[in-house]
């Protein structure tokens, strides 16, 4: 074979994802690839080592996978696809990625586009005349920092390279990469290549602020006396909650979260005021937003008109949101931990011991007010429910007496979001992870990328009825089974679409649809989930009766203590 070989741009393609630092390439493989597969071989051959594969059946699991490893080791991965097909069925993956500024390259095939000269990879059947669209990139566009078409083989390497660095820059987040397979299979002449063709892009970091901004925003927030913080997403990387909570304790600040993304604070520190943020902004007369995109819903919220809020987060602008419009009176983009070190700092510096003295006050104040949340929360769960109606919160609590402290949750349960959030608090850094984007079905996938890349890690997600609809779960657990990663799905059914019935209510509280209980959100009590799970081999329950909440969750944890995946199929209150 080495007599016969010839330098291809899938071998510059592949060296290049090797020379990225990529360790896996999640794979739904088409007609496009075959000099891609060709040159796996051979490297095969040789004992060359390339990124790993990993074949997902479906490609929302695939991207969710790759998002997922990236969120557990901040190094961004690439997933294969076939043409416009396949990029089509990531594109909602790709949604979730852009929300949640994940890095991932996403690389597809393109039909070729030789016809008649008996180009190497030119068309050869029927698929290649019909997946040819006018514009195959427009499909993801608008969830994509980069996009590119590799028109000549020579510059395999280099593309690869650029999409590396776009992907890692700040604010990180998904790329798209289209390969012609004729280009894929042309040879490459490596005298054509310049002198710095191999040369890697290195990305751009955030970083932190002149002293003189951070200075500023300080003096606002020691001259306060009702100070509050707002984030979401800080806790992507793992110093920023310890330093949240230091800055808090220093200014007597309570912390809210919205559509909380990541743990930001320890759910127990006397300083995390909840999931509401509204429930403050009236009286707040400063106002910090650390890394968050939406800090509260303004059409339900009240805000002091009088209030000084600043802002510091790595996409300050909100470059992917067309219209953003929240009150500000300062704005600093950057790496949040830096700017929140350099915010301590010029406080610890400056302080008066009057302030000083306030803050420590405000602190005994919002301890108190953390241990009332406490019980509130508490007594959401004090009732089990009922047959085929099990309370989510009772459910949540009794789970959070069985797992660890490292073990790793995953929100998707949509409507019963808060159940899981209250009753499971987390308290160590990256041990939550919610949902950013609108693409229902993320958790699934995102949880398999996560085991990947934390083998020693239980990973636990939940979703609704109609959110594991979407996850395609029968490739799922395929996956699981495969590659020897068990996870646990907490599967809440309700037998619906609750969403969607609120969201008519909230518009039309007393409606038609309300009037008739016509809300078209009814999917029904007939599936057997455990099922879907048991088919690849996971353990399956299900749970209808409260009562047995403590013994269904203590063997699912010791099925994925065995190595096996679980689904819990609980029954809820319904809609």
């Amino acid at each position: 074979m080495s007599d016969t070989y010839t330098r291809t741009a899938s071998h510059d393609l592949l060296q290049g994802l090797v020379d990225l630092g990529i360790d896996y390439l999640f794979c739904n493989l088409g007609t496009d690839h075959a000099p891609l597969i060709e040159e796996m071989a051979h490297w095969r051959a040789q004992g060359r080592s390339f990124p790993k594969l990993i074949l997902c059946p479906h490609e929302n699991t695939a991207v969710h996978m790759a998002g997922g490893y990236a969120v557990a080791t901040g190094r961004g991965q690439a997933v294969l696809v076939h043409v416009d097909a396949g990029t089509a069925n990531a594109a909602m993956g790709l949604h979730n990625l852009c929300r949640t500024r994940i890095p991932v390259l996403l690389i597809a095939g393109r039909a070729p586009m030789s016809t008649f000269d008996q180009a190497t990879g030119g068309r050869d059947t029927y698929v290649h005349f019909i997946q040819e669209p006018f514009d195959q990139a427009s499909v993801v566009r608008p969830y994509v920092k980069w996009e590119y078409n590799l028109a000549w083989p020579a510059m395999a390497h280099e593309v690869v390279s650029r999409a590396g660095a776009v992907m890692q820059s700040d604010p990180t987040g998904p790329v798209y990469l289209t390969l012609p397979r004729e280009v894929l299979a042309a040879p490459v002449d490596a005298s054509s290549i310049g002198a710095y063709g191999h040369q890697n892009h290195l990305p751009v970091k955030a970083q932190g602020a002149d002293l003189a901004a951070v200075q500023a925003i300080a003096d606002k927030l020691m001259a306060s006396e009702n100070p509050m913080l707002v984030t979401a997403y800080a806790g992507r990387n793992h110093e920023a909650p310890a330093l949240i909570e230091k800055l808090a304790t220093l200014c007597g600040m309570r912390v809210c979260e919205f559509n909380t993304i990541y743990l930001n604070i320890r759910r127990d520190s006397p300083y995390f005021a909840g999931y509401n943020p509204a429930a403050f902004t009236e009286q707040a007369d400063f106002g910090l937003m650390v890394d968050v995109d939406v800090p509260w819903i303004p059409k339900t919220t009240r805000v002091n008109p009088k209030a000084y809020w600043a802002q510091l987060d790595v996409d300050a602008i909100k470059r992917d949101i067309p219209m953003w419009g929240f009150p500000l009176n300062a704005r600093i983009e950057g790496d949040s931990v830096k700017l929140l070190q350099q915010l301590i700092a010029v406080i610890e510096q400056t302080a008066s011991a009057e302030f000083k003295r306030k803050a420590q006050a405000r602190g005994q104040a919002l301890q108190q007010a953390h241990q009332s949340n406490q019980q509130r929360v508490a007594a959401l769960a004090s009732a089990p429910g009922t047959l085929n109606a099990i309370n989510p919160h009772y459910l949540c609590a009794a789970l959070a007496q069985q797992i660890k402290p490292d073990d790793v949750i995953l929100n998707e349960a949509i409507r019963n979001t808060m159940a899981v959030f209250e009753q499971i608090p987390r308290e160590l850094p990256g041990s939550l992870v919610g949902l950013s984007g609108g693409g229902l079905g993320f958790s699934a996938g995102t949880a398999l990328g996560i085991k990947l890349a934390q083998a020693k890690s239980r990973v636990i997600h939940f979703v609704g009825d109609g959110s594991f609809y979407f996850s395609n779960p029968s490739a799922v657990y395929a996956v699981a089974r495969q590659y020897n990663l068990p996870i646990l799905t907490v599967l809440l059914d309700n037998g619906g679409w609750s969403a969607v019935k609120e969201s008519t209510l909230r518009m039309y509280p007393q409606g038609e649809a309300k009037e008739t209980n016509q809300f078209a959100s009814d999917l029904g009590y007939g599936t057997d989930f455990a099922a879907i799970a048991e088919a690849a081999g996971a353990h399956g329950e299900r749970l209808s009766h409260p009562a047995d909440v403590a013994a269904a969750v203590a063997r699912c944890l010791a099925a994925l203590d065995a190595g096996q995946s679980a689904l819990l199929h609980v029954r809820i209150t319904p809609l």
